[in-house]
């Protein structure tokens, strides 16, 4: 049952982790923010997005506060994966 729960947030966040990266792609097409996928994937990435935009993540007008928060999504799951494991075994 644990080990299920564990592979469905492992699936939950990879396809968030992809969704951040299509909302980062998006920024190479003029005017993608303001079609209707670009509105749904604003509401569903900004908000996890500003918690590293307010970190000095900007180099040579290159924002990597994408590339932060994917690794550090990533990071907590495998944290997650690692305690939960240990309680089970």
């Amino acid at each position: 049952m644990i080990i299920q729960l564990l592979a469905l947030i492992n699936r939950i966040v990879y396809l968030y982790s992809i969704l951040l990266i299509v909302y980062a792609l998006m920024s190479w097409f003029p005017g993608a923010y303001q079609s209707k996928l670009g509105q749904l994937l604003g509401k569903i990435c900004e908000p996890f997005l500003r918690l590293f935009q307010r970190l000095p993540l900007q180099f040579a007008g290159i924002d990597f506060s994408i590339m932060v928060a994917i690794f550090a999504l990533n990071i907590l799951m495998r944290v997650i994966d690692r305690l939960a494991y240990m309680f089970i075994y």
